[in-house]
């Protein structure tokens, strides 16, 4: 019961899972007719097709403009490393805090697409700029109650690298219900669309090339519209405003394909792919089917123990139908006790899986009724698959044969039957053995991989661009490379690798007439950079000192997309872009170095000077008395920036946190397998206990005839080693295929070789081996006089 319960408590921890994920923003009344503008990039030069979240400043307008028939049109602005400042009322600053994420900028009309409800004022009042809604809990936690908030003063100080800008002072104007966890919309505070840089730059912009990280729109389409005829008016329209030498065009997404593009990605930076549930999917259904296998195999194994109680019931009249139905009704007893210990099962369980996932699971029958219908199906389909068989064969007894104790369940059909049950269970077992194991060699290929630059010992700390903070800069990198541990200061926009907060610009090549047909990604950064993260320089000279932006630097890799054979064929040639507004000469080349997550190709990269883009210090420190150095550089920074949330992050850490989502799903496979070779264990010991009191008189005659103990223990090994080598045989090419497609999503990764293949077959071998061992010691060592005494 034990092993039925575990599996059936996994199933239904896999079933909340997946109910969680495919349970993104659901609750909008709408959300049927609600989509999302994406841009589609056309790389001419690889022939590929990318899409992305990010479109054009200009585009909700033109949509409100060109496409009359759209019900509802919402731009939104997501920011990021926001400060917000609690004032008094005579405006000094009482408290500080920073959000991370959760400030949004939009109109009126984001509240007619999605339902966020409120609790006091009006989304009308998103109409004018500098007004604010806010969550009940973040009003809690600024104001201390939320029923207070109303008509208080927040100053936003906006993070980000789009330029300086200076703080906006807001308003509460209503406060917003709870947000639900299951929304990529993570609502904290929502400002009005309109207000500060969002209206001076972006709802006035007519430059339909100009866009930044976390632009987006949505659109309300009108009821029995086509999705297709609207893509097509939508590309028309697209080639109407684009450049003659942009091949980038747009469509629309549905609201319920958001949450499973991992490409495109979405506002709470959590995704998950359809393929990744289908395989949660199947896991669920083979550990429960390995469940039901085991009490298959268990209850025929013990079925000898029952046949004078079967012959007894069939000697006083009963038939093989009542049999039947005695032994189904106590599988379903024994499986509704297994499903009671499943749930007690899950209950703790899900508190270790929000942990892992960082989610909010929990198991509520009454508030989810689903999961009760999900009990109730699981334990109706157990009950035939596990009681079913066990029944027709014990209701076949003899009874004179069952009274007599001759009996002969051991017939081929019905070992071959559980051989093949177990053979199937191995099969599940070794193909999550070596899934788990590729994925963990993957994982350890990311972390190993030298990534062309030093991440060791440099922490990261954001800062926002003012005149004052800028005024400071310098003073502020004199005293932290005076402390004794600190070796470098550089301030960028950017740390060498990034995980799509990155700047991409097309440009003009030496006074080309036409831009680029690929991006290249645009870093700001000082002259301190290169020794900062040791970068290389492969031709030409560093940057020099400089506020401004006065020249380049460019990697390998934008290089050769500009089709040059030699780093010092582009120095000093000419680089535009932003329709001119930067306009340099190439001063140096770096060594390729990986710039995003694995996951990518190496892209084509600038680096230029430029103050005012700077959000971010990147200071290498020494290993020795780590923490007293932080401490000293902690009192620096808010001695110098006294009202700045200081925060920190060691780049390292930033980086392991690439592969976050892989990590946490290689911990649950790790798991997941581990469960299935209990459950495959149990099964093996099942069919070992079957076949030990089927060949018992098989045992004691060979014993009389000279058998030893070992002859003995390799009969019953032989015989398992044959049915794991087989499920070995069937589970690599399975294994393979599918770790195979995964592997895909990876422009770096592992050869997989055949000795994890091996590895995996030889831990399920060792295991089996010792789970087998007792049963076959015990039948080797049992006296054969015992078992031939009735002979």
């Amino acid at each position: 019961m034990a092993g039925l319960a575990v599996g059936i408590a996994v199933c239904m921890t896999i079933f909340i899972i997946i109910q969680f994920q495919t349970s993104f923003d659901n609750f909008h009344v709408k959300k049927d007719r609600i989509y999302r503008v994406l841009t589609e990039h056309h790389q001419e030069e690889t022939a590929t097709v990318s899409y992305g979240k990010d479109v054009p400043f200009p585009i909700p307008a033109g949509l409100k403009t060109a496409f009359p028939q759209l019900e509802q049109v919402a731009p939104i602005f997501a920011s990021h490393n926001d400060q917000l400042l609690i004032t008094d009322d005579n405006g000094t600053t009482t408290r500080t805090f920073k959000e991370d994420h959760g400030v949004f900028f939009t109109e009126p009309s984001f509240f007619s697409l999605f339902d966020f409800p409120l609790l006091a004022g009006s989304y009308e009042s998103l109409k004018d700029p500098n007004n604010v809604l806010v969550t009940k809990e973040i009003a809690e936690k600024y104001f201390g109650d939320w029923k207070t908030a109303m008509g208080k003063t927040i100053r936003l100080e906006a993070g980000g690298y789009i330029f300086e800008h200076g703080t906006e002072t807001l308003k509460v104007s209503g406060v917003l219900a709870t947000v639900p966890p299951n929304t990529d919309f993570q609502l904290k505070l929502v400002v009005g669309y309109g207000t500060g840089f969002t209206g001076s730059l972006m709802a006035t912009s007519t430059d339909w090339e100009g866009t930044t990280s976390g632009f987006g729109c949505y659109v309300l389409l009108p009821p029995n519209s086509s999705v297709d005829k609207f893509n097509q008016q939508l590309n028309a329209y697209a080639e109407q405003v684009k450049s003659p030498d942009k091949n980038d065009s747009h469509l629309i997404q549905p609201l319920s394909a958001v949450h499973y593009d991992t490409q495109a990605g979405n506002y709470s930076n959590k995704t998950i792919s359809q393929d990744r549930l289908n395989v949660l999917w199947l896991i669920a259904a083979f550990i429960l089917l390995i469940a039901c296998v085991n009490f298959i195999n268990l209850s025929t194994a013990q079925a000898v123990n029952r046949a004078k109680e079967i012959g007894v019931r069939k000697v006083l009249g009963s038939n093989k139908f009542q049999l039947q139905i005695q032994f189904v009704m106590e599988t379903f007893l024994i499986v509704a006790s297994s499903v009671i210990l499943a749930a007690i099962m899950t209950l703790f369980a899900l508190r270790s899986v929000n942990q892992l996932l960082e989610i909010s699971l929990s198991f509520n029958i009454l508030n989810n009724p689903a999961i009760g219908l999900f009990l109730l199906t699981v334990t109706l389909v157990v009950t035939v698959l596990a009681g079913f068989y066990p029944s027709i064969v014990l209701s076949r007894f003899n009874p004179i044969n069952a009274l007599k104790s001759k009996l002969n369940v051991s017939a081929a059909k019905g070992i071959s039957l559980r051989r093949g049950l177990v053979v199937f269970q191995f099969i599940i077992a070794q193909v999550l053995i070596i899934g788990t194991l590729i994925i963990v060699k993957q994982m350890d290929y990311f972390m190993s991989q030298p990534l062309g630059f030093d991440k060791e010992a440099i922490i990261n700390v954001p800062f926002r661009t003012d005149s004052l903070r800028l005024s400071r800069l310098d003073y502020l990198k004199e005293q932290l490379l005076s402390v004794n541990g600190v070796q470098a200061v550089s301030f960028s926009s950017n740390t060498p690798a990034e995980d799509g907060g990155d700047m991409w610009s097309t440009f003009r090549f030496n006074r080309a007439i036409k831009e680029t047909d690929f991006k290249a990604i645009t870093k700001f950064a000082d002259n301190e950079y290169l020794p900062a993260y040791q970068l290389q320089l492969i031709a030409g000279r560093n940057l020099q000192p400089s506020n401004m932006t006065r020249e380049f630097l460019v990697n390998e890799s934008l290089v050769k997309s500009l089709g040059l054979k030699n780093p010092e064929d582009i120095l000093n040639k000419e680089i535009s872009m932003w329709d001119d507004r930067i306009k340099c000469k190439v001063v140096g080349v770096l060594k390729d170095f990986k710039d995003r997550s694995f996951r990518h190709e190496l892209a084509p990269l600038l680096i230029t000077t430029n103050v005012t883009m700077y959000n971010q210090a990147g200071i290498k420190l020494t290993t020795a008395n780590l923490a007293s150095t932080l401490r000293s550089v902690k009192e620096i920074w808010e001695g110098t920036f006294p009202n700045f949330v200081y925060e920190y992050r060691f780049l390292d850490e930033k980086i392991a946190a690439f592969y976050k989502q892989e990590n946490q799903l290689a911990q649950l496979y790790k798991i997941f397998a581990g469960i299935s070779i209990f459950l495959s264990c149990l099964g093996l010991y099942g069919l070992a206990s079957f076949m030990a009191v089927q060949k018992i008189k098989e045992v004691g005659i060979r014993k009389v005839l000279g058998a030893t103990a070992g002859n003995i223990v390799y009969l019953f090994s032989k015989e398992f080693i044959i049915l794991i080598a087989i499920a070995f045989v069937i589970a690599t090419p399975i294994a393979w295929y599918y770790m195979h497609q995964w592997l895909q999503d990876y422009a770096y990764r592992i050869h997989v070789s055949g000795w994890l293949f091996v590895a995996g077959g030889l831990v399920a071998l060792l295991i089996a081996l010792a789970t087998i061992s007792f049963q076959t010691i015990k039948a080797a060592i049992a006296n054969p006089v015992k078992s031939l005494r009735t002979e």
